[in-house]
């Protein structure tokens, strides 16, 4: 986890900051509909020509950016996308760098990007290939409205991103399942997007079958994985969920370990699990009618009519509020005025005593000034009393 004092004195280790997996799965471990897997041998036909174009081609001597090979993984979950992204290091013979916000992000201002730099820096060093998983977690849009101070850390931090994009001439791999979320900024330094769909039928019949083992796993005679892959519309990783689920149950039964067998019964539950926990997931966006299934809300009988109504309501109850905080701004002043009413008073008061006190002053030091001058005045008559008196002894 980041440690803010170690990040403050020490800096994060770029060890902390990025996993190093020694690949070990290919693309024979994944299962995936035609037009990724073609999408995908064109991507390595990217990197294996990436040398004969820009250096014995010299294409790198008029582009100095950009020589890097960025790729976009996009697609919902459970598709394939990690898997993937190992499968080409393993295709390259390199290690799989794999970044960890937890330790990317630090609360200090300015240390993100700089530990964004230090991971490209890292990967240059190693030869290896970086993997920012849902990497709309970093790369996502910038801000325009920059009244926070996290709002200009994370445009700081994609700004970093991207002229480490630029800069960097080895393979990146960004896997999202919201690439709409991504700065278009972006669009240029990603030199081609993958699509992982759904799988279809085929694929989910293969899906199935080599999440078992061939020898090893016991399967009760009445399994038939084409029927759940036709029945069942689920990702891989749903699949391999739904698998392991199946497993558990059936080893749970109270009879003998050697009796025991996966059947079809099993394997229905644990799928059936598996798609019962995205209806969990959309129960609070959106609510009991829509938890079933929440394309439902806009489809079937009526379901237009009751979500327009129902956004109606909400807007009602919107505008409702609306009105309220109107009332309170209106009311501000009359209750600023209430409040601050005595205070003015006081302080009316407070001015007035002062300008007593200052005539006051004022009066004293004018009686000071004239009783000075009368005792001048005094001493000037007796000055004039003594030299008379003087005169008149001479002339006597």
């Amino acid at each position: 986890m980041a440690n803010p004092f170690r990040d403050l004195f020490l800096g994060t280790p770029n060890r902390a900051m990025v996993e190093a997996v020694a690949p070990r799965r290919t693309f024979a471990d994944v299962i995936l509909p035609l037009p990724t897997r073609r999408a995908l041998q064109h991507a390595l036909a990217q990197i294996h020509n990436h040398d004969l174009i820009f250096r014995q081609w010299g294409l790198a001597e008029r582009h100095d950016a950009g020589m890097g090979l960025v790729f976009n993984f996009a697609g919902p979950p459970g598709t394939g996308k990690t898997i993937c992204a190992e499968a080409v290091a393993h295709e390259l013979g390199r290690k799989l760098l794999v970044v960890r916000y937890a330790e990317l992000e630090s609360q200090w201002a300015g240390a993100t990007g700089k530990n964004v730099a230090a991971v490209f820096r890292s990967a240059a060093e190693q030869d290896a290939v970086l993997f920012f998983d849902e990497a709309d977690a970093i790369a996502g849009r910038r801000s325009t409205m920059l009244n926070q101070s996290y709002e200009r850390e994370a445009n700081l931090v994609v700004n970093v991103l991207l002229h480490e994009l630029d800069e960097f001439p080895g393979v990146v791999v960004f896997a999202t399942n919201l690439a709409a979320n991504f700065d278009p900024a972006f669009e240029r330094r990603i030199r081609t997007h993958i699509l992982f769909e759904m799988p279809g039928p085929e694929e989910r019949e293969r899906i199935w079958r080599v999440q078992l083992h061939e020898r090893k796993t016991p399967l009760a005679e009445d399994v038939d994985f084409r029927a759940l892959a036709e029945r069942y519309p689920a990702s891989g990783g749903d699949i391999k969920n739904a698998v392991l689920k199946a497993a558990q149950i059936a080893a749970s039964e109270a009879i003998p370990d050697a009796a025991k067998r996966i059947s079809q019964r099993h394997f229905e539950e644990g799928i059936a699990d598996v798609l019962a926990a995205r209806q969990v997931m959309g129960q609070s966006l959106f609510g009991e009618a829509g938890a079933q299934d929440p394309m439902s809300l806009w489809t079937g009988a009526g379901g237009m009519v009751e979500a327009q109504d129902a956004i109606r309501d909400d807007l009602s109850a919107l505008a409702a509020r609306v009105v309220e905080v109107e009332d309170t701004m209106l009311a501000l002043p009359e209750r600023w005025e209430r409040l601050t009413a005595p205070h003015a008073e006081a302080a009316r008061a407070l001015g007035a005593r002062a300008d007593e006190m200052g005539a006051r002053m004022a009066a004293l030091e004018e009686g000071g000034r004239r009783e000075r001058r009368l005792a001048l005045a005094l001493s000037a008559a007796a000055l004039l009393a003594s030299l008379a008196a003087l005169g008149v002894a001479l002339l006597g």
